[in-house]
């Protein structure tokens, strides 16, 4: 029944509206659970105002960036009462939102780690069609002060292929991501953003 019900709301409009919970943090389970019955392509998600209205909640413009970007992307917030540096995060989440919204938008989805039963971070991913290229994008939930190694498994890549980590240039077997797996970044303060880019290199 609720796949009819998804094919229905698609039948009269190309994107669904998940919640009016606009909260980052929170979005991380809404879009999480909205995956199951509609397309990434499908599903509105925005940047919203910090601290936000309903929960008062304050995250990084950064982690509302990488949230947003699990979906069509946009903004709803007052241009006037923006800030210089507010403005100039938005123009290079932008650029970079351009830069993969071909992934988000055509690419294979996968759920990393499960929001409902992880506290300390939350993964997902994309992967273009011919496993040539792929962004994993998440959100670190909770800093330790002594804190633990954990590693992030993608999924979806031709094992026998070599991938780029394009922010360090080390190279990888698409096996070796898969299987060996690669620690997240150690952050400090709750509610970091991650994001990883790999792209296929000549073997």
């Amino acid at each position: 029944m609720a796949g009819l019900a998804s094919e229905i709301m698609l039948y009269y409009s190309p994107q669904i509206w998940c919640s009016d919970n606009t909260g980052a943090i929170d979005r991380l389970k809404i879009q999480y659970g909205t995956s199951f019955g509609y397309p990434i392509s499908a599903m509105g998600s925005h940047v919203s105002v910090c601290p936000n209205h309903q929960s008062g909640r304050i995250t990084p413009f950064e982690t509302r960036g990488i949230v947003a970007s699990a979906g069509t992307f946009g903004y709803e917030l007052d241009l006037m009462k923006m800030s210089e540096e507010e403005k100039k995060i938005a123009r290079e989440q932008i650029l970079k939102y351009k830069e993969m919204e071909h992934l988000v938008q055509t690419g294979d989805y996968y759920r990393l780690v499960n929001p409902f039963k992880n506290n300390n971070h939350v993964l997902w991913q994309f992967v273009s069609k011919d496993k040539k290229e792929t962004i994993v994008c998440g959100v670190r939930l909770h800093s330790e002060a002594n804190p633990h190694i954990y590693l992030l498994y993608p999924q979806g890549l031709d094992a026998d292929m070599k991938y780029e980590d394009i922010a360090t240039g080390k190279v990888y077997t698409g096996a070796a991501l898969m299987k060996a797996g690669l620690p997240l970044p150690l952050t400090t303060g709750n509610y970091q953003p991650i994001k990883f880019t790999f792209r296929a290199v000549e073997k």
